[in-house]
């Protein structure tokens, strides 16, 4: 498997578009009417909605690859990044025969989420459309998470994709998640040696910004620039759960099988600043203005939900929208402090941070706010003439946001092509990469496994 790197460049059209939940389902049905020697469709399970679960599986190799798409529901890369790489594992025979591999592509892991974001995935792709009609569930329905174990997990979803892993004990997974605004970075249960290098190469090609220091890894090791180890599993309660990824996770669950998991994010609008290494000037200073923002904006957010809640009980499918609200503003006290100078625990301090950590916790707490409002702003659209009054207000909140996005962080869309590109090609070089890997001893439900402790990055 030792091959030249890939150059953008195919035959295929230019993609131009995120593809819908129903387009997902009848390109996969195409390739597999095409290529019905290499490839199969196979329905694997059904969403709460009822919506088909599909696995497009490409290869007859004895080593199982699991690609998973759409576990988050405002991240439609990866469903065209899976058939992205249906695509290329077709055209070339070294990464099925010649590593004896199969490649099991979930097509889009929440598909009753995805459905929910189809008013902008077609465009137009502008900040102000995308957080005014984003949605992404509250945490306890995020599939990929697993708040009581494995054991009792109830979503559908996750019964699938646990089920999945059991069936196919791979030994590479890759989640495929999207970053709204920021850069690219990988986050992975195994160090591979040389994979930091290849996303850098892949990145620079494409043009797409690395990002250094992403908020939910702050404390985590680093492997090399916009590389991350995941810790180990540890049990947290929902704010722990919701900022940071160290739980149990279908992420982990494979570990027993010696799975290589990678959770490769891909940015929507780059950010030029979160590839920043150099040491920030003031860092005490501007940590003071990001939390001091963060508090605020979510202040100003809990006051108009407090106006606006009693008109909301109208509202078809209220909870659902409001779950997420909840946690967001559940967790804004908290990170605000952790990232406040002088607030922080001081027996736990901040680590290290250049420049790029600091634009990157500047867009995160932002992130928080800008869903807040875009949910909110669904809500009150749906309560009608009742809540009508606060709709100039949360224009105005989301305007200005969107605006320091564009103008104070210099957020640049990032053509859907090429977030594709980039993504497949990082996927590519960490599966070739965990299939030269030699196998660990410890598994999961062995001793020693999961002894490591992890520290919530907001320092409960």
């Amino acid at each position: 498997m030792n091959r030249r790197p890939h150059t953008w460049r195919c035959a295929l059209p230019p993609l131009l578009r995120y593809p819908s939940v129903d387009e997902l389902a009848d390109k996969a049905a195409a390739l597999v009417a095409r290529r019905p020697r290499h490839a199969r469709l196979r329905r694997v399970g059904t969403s709460r909605a009822g919506a088909p679960l599909w696995l497009l599986s490409v290869g007859h190799g004895s080593r199982q690859a699991l690609v998973v798409a759409g576990p988050h529901a405002n991240e439609p890369v990866g469903g065209a990044t899976a058939l992205r790489l249906a695509e290329r594992v077709l055209a070339d025979p070294t990464l099925t025969e010649g590593a004896d591999a199969t490649w099991n592509l979930l097509l889009c892991l929440d598909p009753d989420g995805l459905r929910r974001n189809e008013d902008w995935l077609s465009g137009p792709y502008t900040l102000g459309h995308y957080f005014r009609h984003f949605f992404r569930p509250g945490f306890l329905e995020q599939p990929e998470w697993l708040p009581d174990g494995a054991a009792a997990a109830v979503l559908p979803e996750t019964r699938t994709l646990l089920a999945l892993q059991d069936e196919l004990k791979p030994f590479f997974q890759a989640s495929l998640h999207g970053v709204d605004v920021g850069g690219g970075f990988v986050e992975i249960t195994h160090d591979l040696p040389g994979l930091a290098d290849r996303v850098a190469g892949i990145a620079r090609r494409l043009g797409v910004p690395r990002e250094l220091g992403p908020y939910d890894t702050l404390y985590w090791p680093v492997l090399g620039p916009a590389v991350h180890l995941i810790p180990p599993p540890q049990r947290g309660d929902l704010a722990a759960a919701i900022t940071e990824a160290a739980v149990e996770s279908t992420w982990y669950h494979p570990h027993r099988y010696g799975t290589v998991t990678a959770i490769v994010e891909a940015p929507m609008w780059g950010v030029a600043a979160v590839e920043d290494g150099s040491p920030p000037a003031d860092r005490d200073a501007v940590l003071r203005t990001i939390s001091g923002t963060l508090r605020r904006d979510a202040r100003t957010l809990e006051l108009l939900l407090a106006r606006i809640r009693p008109q909301l009980a109208a509202v078809p499918d209220a909870a659902r929208l409001l779950a997420p609200v909840g946690d967001y503003l559940l967790v804004c006290p908290g990170l605000a402090d952790a990232w406040d100078p002088d607030r922080g625990i001081q027996d736990r301090p901040l680590p290290p941070l250049m420049t790029a950590h600091l634009a990157a916790l500047r867009i995160a707490g932002r992130r928080l706010a800008l869903r807040t409002a875009g949910l909110l702003h669904q809500l009150v659209t749906g309560a009608g003439a009742v809540a009508a009054g606060a709709l100039p207000e949360l224009d105005r909140l989301i305007d200005a946001w969107c605006a320091d996005y564009r103008d104070g962080c210099g957020a640049r869309w990032i053509p859907v092509a090429r977030q594709v590109e980039y993504q497949a090609r990082v996927v590519l070089a960490a599966f070739e990469l965990a299939a030269h890997r030699a196998p660990e001893g410890a598994r999961s439900g062995e001793p020693g496994w999961c002894s490591g402790t992890a520290v919530p990055m907001h320092q409960e």
